[in-house]
């Protein structure tokens, strides 16, 4: 983003790293300072399209182009007002139909296609849709506030949970200092051996050790106070327990047994692959090189292919041609009797 400009004093992002762009309605882009001097004397123009400006319409551009702060502003602005949801349809095709008519009213906002007739259509939308409009406001709000809720309350339970093992941790350590301390001393005042005195020390720490996760298991995390909202979501019922879900138990199924596949031919089967090479059935395809062998393919399986194939598509089954034979046969008695 180093290479953006104001147009209008030409101040780079490169050679002023504070600069702020923002963007007005219209979509096109100052920085801070001009904004400040356009309106310093009441009211202004934007200096590209010469649209009449307003002072609280400036934000701050928050994409490298502006043209996509426009778009998320008139989204936003638009969506506030056609806020209707699949319920509120009869049909889903109704609801699709819908959603398309948003979409081309926000691309018409964009790219300032027939904005007048756009506007009157958002107008009458406004007055014909006044009461759902605002049960759905609210009930976005309503429900926006519940997960708000569920969040602040899973936050603290993590809250609480980090700090139940940072004070674990630091109750480790406080008992392993008081374990070296009491080495060290009973080394120094001791009359006992120093490897027993060792060695006891190591047993101990090995079963502080042990029991330290028994406890940590035990003691758990704080359970939240469970509440219920409006919606029916229970908040504070898990306790801090393993998350992951159990395994799934598999079924005992039978193991899989390789059995070679039976090709059916009408005439004479073809040679098999081990035998190809031997007799030179090879001679005019392409060997593989060795990328292709270290995949597993050689020659002999592309030759064997085009055999099967041929020797499955050049014969017919004699049984076939007889019962053939034999209804045509019948036919023309038939014919003849007739």
């Amino acid at each position: 983003m180093d290479d953006q400009t104001c147009p209008k004093c030409k101040t780079t992002k490169y050679r002023n790293p504070g600069m702020v762009l923002m963007v007005n309605a219209c979509g096109h882009a100052l920085c801070e300072s001009c904004v400040e001097l356009l309106f310093s004397k009441g009211s202004g123009a934007c200096p590209e399209c010469k649209c009449p400006l307003r002072r609280n319409n400036f934000r701050i551009q928050l994409f490298e182009d502006p043209a996509v702060d426009k778009e998320v502003d008139i989204r936003k602005r638009i969506l506030k007002e056609f806020n209707k949801r699949q319920e509120d349809f009869p049909t889903l095709r109704e609801y699709n139909d819908y959603l398309e008519e948003v979409e081309t009213i926000i691309f018409n906002l964009v790219f300032d296609n027939d904005t007048t007739n756009t506007n009157k259509m958002i107008d009458n939308y406004k007055k014909e849709n006044k009461d759902i409009t605002m049960k759905n406001r609210n009930r976005q709000s309503q429900e926006e506030i519940e997960l708000e809720e569920l969040i602040e309350a899973e936050k603290a339970q993590q809250s609480e949970k980090a700090n139940l093992y940072v004070n674990a941790e630091l109750e480790e350590k406080k008992q392993k200092h008081k374990a070296r301390e009491k080495l060290i001393d009973e080394l120094m005042f001791s009359d006992a051996d120093a490897k027993s005195i060792v060695a006891s020390h190591v047993q101990a720490t090995a079963a502080l050790a042990k029991e330290q996760p028994k406890a940590a298991v035990q003691a758990g995390g704080p359970v939240v106070k469970s509440s219920k909202f409006s919606s029916g979501i229970q908040i504070g019922l898990r306790q801090n327990t393993s998350s992951f879900l159990p395994i799934p138990k598999q079924e005992d199924l039978p193991l899989f047994h390789y059995s070679a596949p039976v090709f059916d031919y009408d005439g004479p089967s073809p040679p098999a692959i081990a035998v190809l090479g031997k007799l030179n059935y090879c001679a005019n395809i392409r060997a593989a090189n060795v990328t292709e062998r270290a995949g597993g393919y050689t020659e002999a399986l592309s030759c064997c292919r085009a055999l099967q194939e041929a020797m499955g598509g050049l014969f017919y089954s004699p049984q076939s041609s007889h019962k053939t034979t034999i209804v045509a046969a019948q036919e023309t008695d038939d014919m003849e009797t007739t």
